[in-house]
């Protein structure tokens, strides 16, 4: 899947304005997505999943950055995501109809931050965005 440069500038934008809260931004796509989805915290167990907690702050920091690190590398996703997909693949083994509820919750918690810049045209980008990165994620599940 190919991005316009029109695309590849929102996705950029977008979470270039997202970039200095990560952690608390992160964190809070990973609450609302074990609020309306508590079958997602199955793959957490092991974490402290309360308001605010570090691992919150530090697991939402890791998945946020890593988009933003991929929206570096919008003309080779899958070549830039391969070691995440062969994490989740063969070591995490999340349920790939996870990463769509935190796709949803992700944008969600944008839209809320950045009302004026997260237009239908954004959104609608920002979806194809995560909606590639989700396929890339899930590619090597067998």
């Amino acid at each position: 899947m190919t991005f316009s440069d029109a695309e590849k500038a929102a996705i950029v934008s977008i979470l270039g304005k997202a970039s200095g809260k990560v952690s608390s931004l992160g964190a809070e796509a990973l609450e609302r997505m074990f609020l309306g989805f508590p079958q997602t915290k199955t793959y957490f167990n092991h974490f402290d999943l309360s308001h605010g907690s570090a691992d919150m702050q530090r697991y939402g920091g890791k998945v946020l950055g890593a988009l933003a690190e991929a929206a570096k590398h919008l003309d080779n996703l899958e070549g830039s995501l391969s070691k995440l997909s062969d994490l989740h693949a063969f070591n995490l083994r999340v349920d790939p109809g996870n990463f769509n509820l935190l796709s949803h919750s992700i944008q969600g918690v944008l839209a809320s931050h950045f009302s004026t810049d997260f237009d239908a045209n954004t959104h609608a980008v920002f979806d194809k965005f995560l909606a590639v990165v989700s396929h890339i994620l899930t590619s090597k599940y067998r």
